[in-house]
C-alpha cells in the first residue's frame, strides 16, 4: 500500500458530510453547509473547477424502524425528508452542484465494487460474534438502538458504538446495564456471523496518510491517539431487518450504513457525471481530484480510519484534505428544546434573514475545529454593526448620493493611493479565504467598508457639490468603486447582497481576479434597501416560539433576568390619549444628515447637521452613538421633528429630534425613508 497523494490541481472535488434522512436540518448542521458553501462559491470565483456534492444518507435501522411506525415504506420516509432538506438548503443559499441519496442504483453499484475489491485485494474476514438481541421486539439491536453506562469513563445514557464525553468507541456488548432503546428492555446475547473490514491491516498506511497535511494538527494528534490504542477489524454488515443494500453473497445480510454512506459521495459524483457530460474516474480514479471533506467532529474517527482506508484498500482516490469544524452552542451552552434554542431552518427562517446566519457563521469561524457559540447578543449587535451600519451603509450612501445628487453618473477613478489600500486589503481577504480563515475574511472586508467610509466622510461631498460638482463626482466615484469591491468580497458569505450591488454597479458576473477600480464612466442604478437591520422582538419571537415551556406572561423581570433568553419583554404602556390637533401640531419633516460627530464626554450623544429644505442645516443632538458610528449616518434619509422647542445638550443647542425605533442604548433603528425623497417633505 502507498500513500498516493491526488495530483491534479484541476479538478476540485468539495463534500459536506451527509444529513441523514430520519429528521429536520437545523442550525447546527447548518455551521457545515454553509462553511463549506463558503469555500467552494470562493474556489469558483477564483477559476477554479470545484464542484459541490451532497446527498441524503437513508439507510439504516432508524429509518427503518422509524418509517415502519409512522405505516410508511422506508422509500416514502426518505423521501419526505430528502424534499425538505432540499428546499432548507436553498433557502439558506446552500448552492450543491447535486444533492443526491445513497439510496440509488449508483451507490448501489460502487458499493458492490468496493466490496469486491476489498475481498479480492484480502482486506475482508468473517467472523461469528456476540450481538445483542431483544426479544420483546424480536431483533437484533444497532449499535444506535442500544444505551447503556460507557465502559471505560463509566458516564451514563451513551450509545453502543460511541461515548459522547470520552469519545471512546466499543462494541455495543461492551456497555454496562445495556437497555434497548426501542423499549427499554435489557437485551441478550446472540452469537451471528459477519464480515469485517481488516482495518488494522492499514495501521502503517494510515500513520503515514494523517501525517501528509491531509488533517489539522488537533485532529491529526486526536486521531493518532487511535492508531497508538491499535485499530480492530471493523464490522459492515448488519442483520435484517434493516434498510439497505443486501450483501450480494450473503442473504440476509445488510450493508451497515457506514460503508455505503460515504460510498455515497462517489456515488453523487457519478450522477453529476452523467448529467454533465464528465467521468466520475475523473474524480475518483488514481490519480484523480483534490478532494476535500468538511465534516463535524462526531464523526472524524469514519472520515479519518475507516473511509480513507476502505478507499486505499480500493484502490480509489485519497482525500486531500479533511476539513473538522466545532460544535455549535447557543449563548453559551448546548442547543436546547427547553430554552427554546434547539431551532430548525424552517423555524428560524420564519422570523429572521438567512443572510445574518450565513455572515454571523462566517465571521465566528476559522481553520481550527474549535466549537461556536451563537449568542444572540453578539449576532443582533455584529449584524447591525458591522453587515448594516459599515458594510451596507457605505454601498447605499454612495450609490445613494449619486442618485440624488449626480443623476447616478459615476466618473473616472482616480485616487491610485486608496485603490492600492483597497486592493490590498482584497489580496487580504482572499489569502483568508484560501486558508478557511472566514473571521478573519469578515475583519479584512469591514476594514474595506471603514476605508471607504472615511473617504467618503472626510471628503464631505453634500458640501463640496454645492460649489463643485465633478469634485464631489470624484470622491463619489472611489467609494462606489470599493462598493464593487465589497460585493466581491461578500458573495461567498451573502451572495444576495452581492447580487444586488452588482446589479445597480453592472458589474454581475465579476471573478475575483476582475476586482478592481472599473466601475467609470457610467450611469449606476437606483439605490435600493440592502439588508435590514435585526430587531430584538426577532430573535425574542423565535426563542418563544421554540422553547418547550409556556412563555410566562409580562411582570417584574426575575433577579436572574439577563440569563433567561426566552421571556418575552414587559409590555411599554401606551401614552395617554391625545386629540387630533395636538397631533397634528408636531412637525415632522424629512431630513438628510449630511454630518455626524460624538459629543465629548457623552457615550450616548452624537451632533448631527441635518438638511430639513432649510436654506441652512440644523444641529440635532441625538442620543444614538451606542447604535450608530458617526460615519454610518452620512447620507441617510431620517425623520424630524422640526418645532421642538431649542434645547441645549452638553453646551449644544438641538433644534429637533431624529426619530428612531426602540428601548435605547444599541437597541435603536433609524425612521428612514427612501434616498429619492428630497429633505423638507412633510410627513403625514
Amino acid at each position: 500500500m502507498t500513500n498516493e497523494r491526488n495530483s491534479s490541481e484541476d479538478k476540485v472535488l468539495v463534500t459536506a458530510a451527509l444529513p441523514y434522512a430520519n429528521g429536520s436540518i437545523h442550525i447546527g448542521h447548518l455551521v457545515e453547509y454553509i462553511q463549506t458553501d463558503i469555500y467552494v462559491r470562493f474556489l469558483k470565483m477564483t477559476g477554479r473547477n470545484a464542484i459541490y456534492v451532497c446527498a441524503d444518507d437513508t439507510h439504516g435501522a432508524p429509518i427503518e424502524i422509524n418509517a415502519r411506525s409512522q405505516g410508511v415504506e422506508p422509500e416514502e420516509f426518505i423521501a419526505r425528508f430528502q424534499e425538505e432538506h432540499e428546499r432548507d438548503f436553498k433557502a439558506f443559499d446552500v448552492d450543491f452542484d447535486i444533492f443526491y441519496s445513497t439510496n440509488s442504483e449508483e451507490n448501489r453499484a460502487w458499493a458492490y465494487r468496493i466490496y469486491e475489491a476489498l475481498g479480492r485485494n484480502g482486506f475482508l474476514e468473517e467472523q461469528s460474534i456476540e450481538q445483542l438481541y431483544c426479544e420483546k421486539d424480536e431483533r437484533f439491536l444497532p449499535d444506535r438502538f442500544v444505551k447503556g453506562t460507557c465502559p471505560r469513563c463509566e458516564a451514563v445514557d451513551q450509545y453502543g458504538d460511541v461515548c459522547e464525553r470520552c469519545n471512546a468507541t466499543y462494541e455495543p456488548t461492551s456497555l454496562k446495564d445495556p437497555k434497548c432503546s426501542l423499549c427499554g428492555e435489557p437485551p441478550v446475547g446472540r452469537t451471528s456471523t459477519h464480515i469485517f473490514v481488516r482495518l488494522d491491516a492499514f495501521s502503517d498506511f494510515l500513520k503515514g496518510w494523517i501525517t501528509s497535511g491531509t488533517l489539522q494538527p488537533e485532529i491529526r494528534n486526536f486521531v493518532e491517539g487511535w492508531l497508538r490504542e491499535g485499530l480492530r477489524p471493523w464490522c459492515v454488515t448488519r442483520d435484517g431487518p434493516y434498510f439497505g443494500f443486501e450483501v450480494p453473497d450473503r442473504p440476509g445480510k445488510f450493508f451497515y450504513v457506514w460503508l455505503d454512506a460515504p460510498i455515497g459521495y462517489i456515488s453523487s459524483t457519478e450522477k453529476w457525471a452523467k448529467d454533465h457530460g464528465k467521468d466520475v474516474a475523473e474524480y475518483w480514479e488514481r490519480p484523480g481530484a483534490k478532494i476535500v471533506h468538511f465534516i463535524g467532529k462526531d464523526i472524524v474517527y469514519f472520515h479519518t480510519l475507516f473511509w480513507p482506508a476502505v478507499l486505499e484498500g480500493s484502490g480509489l482516490a485519497l482525500p486531500s484534505r479533511v476539513v473538522v469544524h466545532g460544535m455549535l452552542t447557543v449563548d453559551g451552552e448546548k442547543m436546547s428544546k427547553t430554552r427554546g434554542t434547539f431551532i430548525n431552518a424552517a423555524e428560524y427562517l420564519q422570523h429572521l434573514d438567512p443572510q445574518w446566519l450565513r455572515y454571523y457563521y462566517a465571521g465566528n469561524l476559522s481553520s481550527r475545529p474549535d466549537d461556536l457559540d451563537l449568542s444572540f447578543e453578539d449576532f443582533k449587535n455584529r449584524i447591525n454593526s458591522e453587515l448594516v451600519n459599515n458594510v451596507a451603509n457605505l454601498c447605499h450612501r454612495s450609490i445613494s448620493f449619486a442618485g440624488s445628487r449626480l443623476e447616478g453618473k459615476i466618473g473616472r477613478p482616480s485616487d491610485g493611493e486608496l485603490e492600492g489600500k483597497a486592493m490590498d486589503l482584497m489580496k487580504e481577504i482572499r489569502e483568508h479565504y484560501e486558508a478557511l480563515e472566514f473571521r478573519k475574511a469578515i475583519r479584512s472586508i469591514n476594514e474595506l467598508a471603514d476605508l471607504g467610509n472615511v473617504y467618503f466622510q472626510d471628503r464631505e461631498p453634500w458640501k463640496v457639490v454645492k460649489s463643485d460638482v465633478e469634485a464631489a463626482r470624484a470622491t463619489v466615484t472611489e467609494c462606489v468603486n470599493i462598493a464593487g469591491l465589497l460585493a466581491v468580497a461578500l458573495e461567498p458569505v451573502v451572495p444576495r447582497l452581492s447580487a444586488v450591488i452588482q446589479e445597480i454597479l453592472g458589474t454581475a458576473g465579476r471573478k475575483w481576479d476582475d476586482a478592481c477600480f472599473d466601475v467609470a464612466d457610467r450611469t449606476i442604478g437606483s439605490a435600493r434597501p440592502l439588508v435590514s437591520r435585526v430587531d430584538q422582538e426577532q430573535i425574542d419571537a423565535l426563542l418563544a416560539r421554540n422553547a418547550a415551556a409556556p412563555v410566562p406572561e409580562a411582570g417584574p423581570p426575575p433577579a436572574d433576568a439577563k440569563t433567561k433568553r426566552t421571556e418575552e419583554p414587559a409590555a411599554v404602556p401606551d401614552a395617554p390619549t391625545i386629540d387630533y390637533e395636538k397631533f397634528a401640531a408636531v412637525s415632522l419633516k424629512t431630513g438628510r444628515i449630511l454630518e455626524a460627530t460624538k459629543v465629548e464626554n457623552a457615550d450616548r450623544l452624537l451632533e448631527l447637521k441635518v438638511d430639513v429644505g432649510e436654506p441652512s442645516p440644523r444641529t440635532i443632538v441625538a442620543g444614538i452613538a451606542e447604535a450608530y458610528p458617526p460615519e454610518g449616518l452620512v447620507g441617510r434619509n431620517v425623520v424630524v421633528v422640526t418645532n421642538l422647542a431649542p434645547r441645549k445638550l452638553r453646551g449644544i443647542v438641538s433644534h429637533g429630534m431624529v426619530l428612531a425605533v426602540g428601548d435605547g442604548g444599541k437597541d435603536l433603528t433609524l425612521v428612514e425613508v427612501a434616498s429619492d425623497v428630497p429633505p423638507g417633505k412633510p410627513v403625514r
